[in-house]
């Protein structure tokens, strides 16, 4: 709250006080300095004796209620709470004539204990999804088979020379009762002239009596892509998994 009373030895009144002169610095030097977003009034006291001339200034209820709101806001995010800013993951997709092949990077997930810590319930991966054609640019994505890397699968891959090959094999229900009954192997191994990879995904499920296998060939350069994404992607799942 601000309060200037000024002392005038002619009376003021409303028709000799001119308003627009209290623009001007020369006469009112302290008014130049007052923001236009405050609110201002006037009291005028007509007397016959020297009167008193009260301005009173109050900012605006709106902007403190407007910056009171951003603060809570922000103090509620998801982001300031885990102290973290929010990551976005986005996935990549080659399509090809006999099959499509999607890659998405998986976050880490995590279980609060009593102490007030996390604990890692899943390691990051990357999932790998291979549909087969149906027609020409149309994928049967009901008959798709999926692939789930591992950060050292992950880095195998991006170690991998243009003339070199690896294979990876998985059984979802390794250690349970249904062991031996799903097996899926996946085998990347270079093209024949040398032009990149093929990427065979091999899958055995007893369970649902299927029996598939689908294959895409991979260019130099898409592997070259793939290899940069999983390079990005793994220092991430990484850095996520140790935070």
């Amino acid at each position: 709250m601000l309060q200037l009373q000024l002392l005038s030895s002619p009376p003021l009144t409303p028709q000799t006080l001119n308003l627009n002169s209290i623009s001007n610095p020369k006469l009112f030097p302290s008014f130049s300095s007052l923001n236009s977003s405050q609110t201002r009034s006037f009291k005028f006291n007509p007397l016959s004796k020297p009167s008193k001339f009260s301005l009173k200034c109050r900012q605006s209820e709106y902007f403190d209620q407007k910056q009171r709101f951003n603060d809570s806001s922000s103090s509620t995010s998801p982001s300031s709470l885990a102290g973290l800013p929010a990551r976005f993951y986005v996935g990549h997709s080659i399509y090809k004539g006999k099959a499509a092949l999607t890659v998405e990077p998986r976050a880490p997930e995590f279980v609060p204990l009593d102490s007030g810590a996390f604990k890692i319930s899943r390691e990051g991966f990357v999932l790998l999804q291979f549909a087969p054609a149906a027609g020409v640019r149309q994928y049967d994505w009901s008959r798709k088979q999926v692939f789930s890397l591992s950060v050292t699968e992950i880095g195998t891959l991006i170690s991998l020379g243009m003339r070199e090959s690896c294979e990876f094999f998985h059984d979802p229900f390794k250690g349970k009762s249904d062991e031996g009954k799903v097996r899926k192997v996946l085998k990347v191994e270079p093209l024949p002239d040398g032009s990149g990879h093929f990427f065979n995904l091999g899958v055995q499920n007893k369970l649902l009596n299927v029996d598939e296998n689908v294959y895409i060939p991979i260019t130099r350069g898409e592997f070259t892509v793939l290899k940069s994404a999983f390079s990005i992607v793994q220092q991430i799942l990484l850095a996520q998994q140790h935070t």
